[in-house]
């Protein structure tokens, strides 16, 4: 039988990250242009507060791993 690799993947972490800030751009210029600048600024606040939240509990389960 043989055995069969699988092939590394290219990075797409870049073209990802770029689609990211596009999609976010235009949700954030759309709800601006019907609601107004303050419903953005709140938005952004709560996906800061959000991101920042995944962040520290993936630290936290991270530094309670020691790969014993």
């Amino acid at each position: 039988m043989e055995n069969h690799h699988p092939k590394p993947v290219e990075n797409y972490m870049t073209a990802n990250m770029i689609l990211i800030f596009v999609n976010l751009m235009w949700v954030f210029v759309a709800l601006w242009s019907y609601w107004g600048l303050g419903v953005v600024l709140i938005l952004a606040a709560l996906l800061n507060r959000l991101i920042t939240r995944i962040d520290m509990a993936r630290r936290r389960r991270d530094a309670k791993f020691d790969g014993i």
